[in-house]
């Protein structure tokens, strides 16, 4: 060390260059970048994003078709990887209801590459330009284009659909407060018992039911209970009330007799009946 012209840096310099924050300019250029990949790699398998074959969840976030169907139905020939697995389950798609098939116009530059682009205004759909799409016919647009859409006017530009605001899910959305408002979306659908693609949630029924069915059950036990009970209570007040009603002491112990010989016969009668059953099954 030494002896060469160069210099050898000090510990506060090192210090101070790995502390340094980054510039507003790097941290554009990092969110650009990772959006740029959002629009173009699926999340799940890291193919290529199929523009033909593109599906999203209520986030707004975009998968290949083929890797959710994958994920939701494995397959034991093609087994998933355990990465994959685990990023389907952050997902927190269960069905096919939770994702939205997208329709997605595409064009070509110069080049031949070919791009998503909004059918109103032409522009290119990705990280310069913010995309949206409408629930439940999955059309593509750019957010501008579809703020110029007026209120009275809610019908798809593209299949003349109606909509509603709430369904315009922002594609990629990095707003905190967009995110919430598609939480609390997703919340009020799940409590209508309606799934992301506006259609009926059957699990939910499922649930609703079985919680139903076992609360029928209980009830329905105990009423059995307590109708047991109330006969056995009945038929122990009618003997008392024959016993009462007679007042010959003779008589009324002669009806004590005669009751019991026939709770008697009874008995026997169940357990001949019982061996008989047991006989004819050997």
């Amino acid at each position: 060390m030494g002896n060469d012209g160069g210099s050898i840096p000090k510990r506060r310099e090192l210090v101070r260059e790995a502390a340094r924050l980054p510039t507003t300019s790097e941290l554009k250029a990092t969110a650009l970048e990772s959006l740029t990949h959002a629009w173009t790699t699926c999340p799940l398998s890291d193919a290529p994003l199929d523009l033909s074959n593109t599906v999203s969840d209520w986030r707004g976030r975009l998968y290949n078709y083929e890797s959710v169907l994958q994920c939701l139905i494995p397959s034991s020939e093609t087994p998933i990887p355990e990465t994959q697995e685990a990023e389907f389950a952050r997902t927190g798609i269960k069905s096919l209801k939770d994702v939205v098939k997208l329709k997605i116009t595409t064009r070509k530059d110069e080049n031949g590459r070919e791009f998503a682009a909004c059918p109103v205004s032409m522009k290119e759909l990705g990280a310069a330009t913010k995309g949206v799409y409408i629930v439940p016919c999955g059309h593509v647009f750019a957010e501008v284009a579809m703020k110029e859409i007026s209120d009275t006017e809610k019908q798809c530009p593209e299949c003349s659909e109606a909509f509603e605001q709430q369904h315009v899910i922002p594609i990629l959305s990095t707003d905190e407060a967009e995110i919430e408002k598609l939480a609390k979306r997703i919340d009020d659908l799940k409590a209508a018992g309606l799934a992301h693609n506006l259609k009926k949630d059957k699990s939910a029924g499922k649930k609703k039911r079985k919680a139903e069915d076992a609360r029928g059950n209980r009830i329905d036990g105990e009423s059995q209970k307590e109708k047991s009970s109330n006969r056995a209570n009945k038929t122990k007040e009618d003997k008392k009330d024959i016993s009462s009603r007679i007042n010959n002491p003779m008589t009324a112990s002669l009806t004590a007799k005669v009751l019991t010989e026939q709770k008697e016969r009874t008995k026997r009668r169940k357990m001949v009946d019982g061996y008989k059953r047991s006989e004819a099954v050997r």
